[in-house]
């Protein structure tokens, strides 16, 4: 059953002089509790909004994870990675990141598959010419299809089954 931040965690708390981080880069995380117990959503928001989160982007992510047990949050300023673990952790929720490879070896990935330029675009629904031009660097995957390579790189049967339905 579903219920609100409110109805699970108790009563509206008000964060406010919230000391934001002043430099860092933008990061997108997986949250997930990191425990049976309940994670303290309250800090969680204040570690998030810290990042420079707003108030009702944190409240929907912890609202998000109090009913699906899971949200994603992206923290436009982030100082380090660690800190930002480690600060999650103390409100017991573990960070993971989430976000699609930065490069991928399509050539390894295909030669993989056993099959030819031409093969591997057919089966995946991908034009040949872009294939050879990701394998020989006069092009790179865009973010799209960098996740399509890695899914194909990991279950290649997962992309044949969707493209067969």
């Amino acid at each position: 059953m579903k219920s609100s931040l409110r109805e699970r965690f108790g009563p509206r708390v008000q964060v406010q002089g919230v000391d934001r981080v002043s430099s860092g880069s933008a990061v997108r995380i997986l949250l997930l509790p990191a425990t049976d117990a309940p994670p303290r959503t309250v800090d969680a928001a204040d570690a998030l909004v810290r990042r420079h989160m707003t108030m009702r982007q944190a409240h929907r992510a912890m609202t998000a994870l109090a009913e699906t047990g899971r949200a994603i949050a992206e923290l436009p300023m982030v100082e380090d990675r660690a800190t930002l673990e480690a600060d999650l952790a103390a409100c017991g929720i573990t960070a993971v990141p989430y976000q699609a490879p930065a490069q991928v070896d399509v050539k390894a990935i295909r030669e993989r598959t056993g099959l030819s330029q031409e093969d591997f675009a057919l089966r995946f629904g991908l034009d040949v010419a872009t294939v050879r031009n990701w394998e020989q660097g006069r092009s790179s995957p865009d973010t799209a299809s960098r996740i399509l390579l890695a899914v194909i790189a990991r279950n290649p049967e997962a992309v044949q089954a969707v493209l067969a339905a």
